[in-house]
């Protein structure tokens, strides 16, 4: 894993130490690695795409990942000349902790002042890069990768039992929790910093939902230069995009192929498995803008060879399946030649495209309706004694039921571990040793943060965190470096971010239309059959494959064996998962059977 890594703190055989943390990070040999180390402090940064380094320069020492964009006209013509590093280390002596306002795109970043024993540490806004950290008396240790921190000898590796409830629920570990005691993930949006031996974190940025004005046609204007704007900042050389055929894909091919004025080489994935495929969107969109398309149909074979590869590149357990996907897409492109993919990541969570948004405005309208009416009549025939499990009452039941609970923990009505009691699930040491309740306050917190009070704004500021920082990103960002390809989100541009942030919500979702702004303006640029479809998603058929495929299924037998040893889950339950994926509830319990392999291949790939 490429990245930035160091310590403030006095440590003998200092380059032996940071070769130590950059091995457990498994840095890439294709990468140079930039290194100093004192009495006080060790720093070092590698990347083979050449976006990692280090500057030191009286008494401050810095770190950067990413490419950021300065806002500072100073500060960008020293990143121009010299490098970004030294464009860090300068903006900290000018402006403090101001500079991560001063800075967009993707970075993060570390200065360390070891004579005023003061630290600061900053992540990007939408959490494209990764940055952690721990504290151990006088000694803060930072990295882009959990490992890379664990390593430092005061640190060490202690699994923290919450952090696998945590894997469970939300299928990744959510920052700021890591899966080691300590050790804490950067929101994004974050700062860090120490003084005076003392840790204080605040947030340099809040997304600003405040409306802007309704003119649909000066909107639309001003939305179509900014995505012009996004993807011609993000191409390069050697770059192609992804395609899936959903409208996010569609409309950064679409847009940077009318940037380009020529044709752009996208790379799809296909399933041979029904309810799955979707190539023929891909398919669609690439005729329209006379791409030079390449697909590539995964086979169950494909996961058994990615399962070994995803638990070596993640520096946590990861739970999301579509990363075998991605990771064929990234390396397929590779294998073409190119060095960049650009990927449409973010476009639901800014523009108002997942279903949950207009499913939720159905429950969300029930509190308007009078208390009287509710308690005194709709309420009491929805639980009719005897009746209410029949359709239409069964209907109305579930609707009540789910429209009572209240955002935003309605949103885990389904999830596995409220589905069935967690003692019939976890084992009852594991139980005792979390608390259950800590997921449903890691949601509200981020839900009753968002700088508005409309639902649809809070929702799509949760999964900005949730959705694409805690999972998304790290799914696309970790699979295309290990395949040896950068990518880059155009759809998540800073300058794209707050115009989509000033949009009034009957912007962003207009009854059960999603996206309804953004389709609406790009009718000129999306095909129609992609603009009516049906969001889909890059789902892998894996409960399915993994039922009827020999090899798939003999991994997934031995990983759940190895895994009851571990005293988390009851063998008993794991035992059920396997019975009920062989009959008709094979995707359904698919997910889970994955999360529990993936748990299990991860410890024995990275247990030290």
């Amino acid at each position: 894993m490429d990245g930035i890594f160091g310590w403030l703190g006095s440590h003998g055989a200092h380059q032996d130490l940071i070769r130590y943390m950059g091995h457990a990070a498994r840095l890439s040999p294709e990468g140079v690695l930039h290194e100093h180390s004192s009495q006080l402090l060790g720093i070092a940064a590698c990347s083979r795409f050449g976006k990692a380094n280090i500057h030191v320069e009286n008494g401050l020492a810095a770190a950067l990942h990413g490419r950021p964009r300065f806002l500072d006209d100073d500060l960008a013509f020293i990143a121009r000349n010299q490098n970004p590093t030294v464009a860090v280390a300068h903006g900290w002596m000018r402006h403090g902790e101001e500079l991560p306002t001063l800075m967009q795109g993707n970075f993060a970043f570390a200065v360390m002042e070891p004579i005023r024993n003061r630290a600061f540490l900053a992540l990007d806004r939408v959490g494209a890069e990764r940055l952690c950290y721990a504290k151990n008396g006088s000694d803060l240790v930072f990295g882009s990768s959990v490992q890379e921190v664990a390593a430092h000898p005061s640190i060490g590796r202690s699994i923290d039992p919450q952090a696998i409830y945590d894997y469970l629920y939300f299928h990744t570990i959510p920052a700021p929790r890591s899966l080691y005691q300590g050790i804490h993930k950067l929101l994004p949006g974050q700062y860090v910093t120490l003084q005076n031996g003392r840790i204080r974190t605040g947030f340099y940025w809040h997304a600003d939902y405040t409306p802007a004005a309704t003119d649909f046609d000066g909107l639309r204007a001003d939305f179509r230069q900014l995505l012009d704007h996004a993807v011609r900042d993000a191409d390069a050389p050697a770059t192609a995009a992804f395609l899936s055929g959903g409208t996010d894909s569609s409309t950064v091919v679409g847009a940077l192929t009318a940037a380009r004025g020529s044709p752009v080489d996208t790379f799809s994935i296909g399933f041979d498995a029904a309810g799955f495929d979707e190539m023929e969107y891909a398919r669609c969109a690439a005729e329209c803008y006379g791409s030079r398309s390449r697909e590539y149909y995964l086979k169950p074979a494909d996961i058994v060879t990615a399962v070994p590869v995803i638990a070596r590149e993640y520096d946590e357990p990861f739970g999301n399946s579509s990363a075998v996907p991605a990771y064929f897409c990234a390396k397929n492109a590779r294998a073409a030649g190119f060095e960049r993919m650009l990927a449409g990541d973010g476009g639901d969570e800014i523009f108002g495209g997942n279903a949950r948004y207009a499913k939720h405005g159905l429950f969300e309208a029930y509190a308007s309706v009078p208390a009287p009416l509710r308690r005194g009549l709709i309420e009491p025939i929805a639980h009719l004694p005897g009746l209410s499990n029949y359709f239409p009452l069964s209907k109305l039941k579930s609707y009540v039921t789910q429209a009572r609970i209240g955002l935003p923990l309605r949103l885990e009505s389904y999830n596995f571990l409220h589905r069935t009691p967690l003692d019939q699930i976890l084992a009852a040491d594991f139980i005792h040793a979390v608390d259950p309740s800590s997921t449903d306050a890691a949601l509200v917190e981020v839900y009753d943060r968002t700088a508005s009070d409309h639902y649809i704004n809070r929702l799509m500021h949760l999964d900005l965190k949730f959705t694409l920082a805690d999972n998304d990103l790290r799914k696309v960002g970790t699979m295309t470096e290990a395949a040896g390809i950068e990518a880059d989100y155009p759809l998540l541009d800073d300058r794209l971010m707050a115009f989509a942030n000033h949009l009034p919500p009957d912007f962003k979702v207009r009854g059960q239309k999603l996206r309804w702004f953004f389709k609406q303006a790009l009718t000129d640029l999306l095909p129609e059959k992609i603009i009516n479809k049906t969001k889909h998603g890059f789902g892998l058929p894996f409960g399915v494959w993994s039922a009827e495929d020999a090899p798939l299924s003999e991994l997934v037998g031995d990983s759940l064996s190895d895994f009851k040893q571990r005293g988390w889950i009851q063998p008993a339950y794991l035992d059920h998962m396997l019975t009920m994926q062989r009959g008709p509830h094979a995707s359904y319990y698919g997910v889970m059977i994955w999360l529990t392999m993936m748990l299990e291949q991860w410890l024995q790939a990275n247990e030290h």
